[in-house]
């Protein structure tokens, strides 16, 4: 399917996703797409309860209440970007079939970090956690505040990260602000344990491989984006406790769907579990080919 040039955002009445169109049409605007929004609503197929059709009553509130919420979420888009385009759509759908289908051809989906139906204590809302799993484009989790300072993007050599190191620096170049590629390596991750290279180096070695595993990462990017300034970080350490504390201060956290160690059939990684569910600013997760 062809993309399209637009980025959907997800939205459900709850005040996170409001904060989710607000941001989704701040990003439009800087990259120069459409949004849509989109409200899925009602009940999947017209009925309810043993299979007993919908009264006709209630599905009218229902669509109102649908309506309702598609509305105020447009209006918070225009008002944030006034000369946007912004289109609205509220399909009596199932909500995560659908986002994950329309990921096929938007250029990204952003979704509120907790639904409207959310529990106490409940840190991310199902539909945002299956969409973020499924979905076949970069999917925007907006947690916490857009701070003032870098983009960080979390580097770990692998092939499967190379969408997010271009996206990091595309969201840096559109904001003027710094990139911090933060290459985490732990001695007891997956290729620690199992990689022959790593294994068989020790200490100021390894530390050294590590360095130079960020620098292959990042060859090529920054010839294609002069502007970006890049500060180079190779840390011995937990890669998901080092870009929670980045998300303190960041502007936007990039990680890729799966990490270095992640198994075959595994789509969505531990950092970028952990991300969703915790990091203090928006989290944009790429999708690797």
């Amino acid at each position: 399917m062809a993309t399209t040039n637009v980025i959907v955002v997800g939205v459900d009445g709850s005040e996170s996703a409001l904060n989710a169109a607000r941001w989704a049409a701040a990003e439009a605007k800087r990259r120069g797409l459409g949004l849509r929004v989109v409200h899925v609503w009602g009940v999947t197929g017209g009925y309810y309860g043993g299979g007993l059709p919908l009264p006709a009553s209630a599905f009218d509130v229902l669509k109102q209440e649908a309506e309702r919420v598609l509305d105020q979420a447009v209006e918070a888009a225009r008002q944030t970007e006034p000369d946007l385009p912004v289109t609205g759509d509220m399909p009596c759908l199932a909500p995560i079939p659908h986002l994950v289908e329309l990921s096929r051809t938007a250029r990204m989906i952003v979704l509120g970090s907790t639904g409207r139906g959310g529990f106490t204590g409940m840190l991310v809302g199902s539909t945002t956690v299956a969409v973020s799993t499924h979905a076949h484009c970069p999917v925007a989790v907006i947690r916490g505040q857009e701070h003032t300072g870098p983009v960080v993007v979390g580097i770990d050599g692998s092939q499967a990260g190379e969408p997010a190191i271009e996206a990091a620096f595309d969201a840096a170049a559109q904001r003027e602000v710094p990139l911090v590629a933060l290459h985490v390596w732990s001695d007891l991750d997956y290729d620690s344990a199992f990689g022959s290279t790593r294994y068989l180096a020790g200490g100021e070695g390894l530390g050294e491989e590590e360095q130079r595993v960020l620098a292959e990462a990042l060859a090529g990017w920054q010839e294609k984006y002069p502007d970006v300034v890049v500060q180079r970080v190779v840390l011995n350490d937990r890669p998901r406790h080092q870009l929670l504390e980045w998300s303190k201060r960041a502007a936007l956290v990039v990680v890729g769907c799966r990490g270095r160690g992640g198994f075959r059939g595994l789509l969505l990684g531990s950092t970028s579990q952990a991300l969703i569910h915790h990091a203090e600013c928006p989290v944009l997760i790429t999708r690797g080919s």
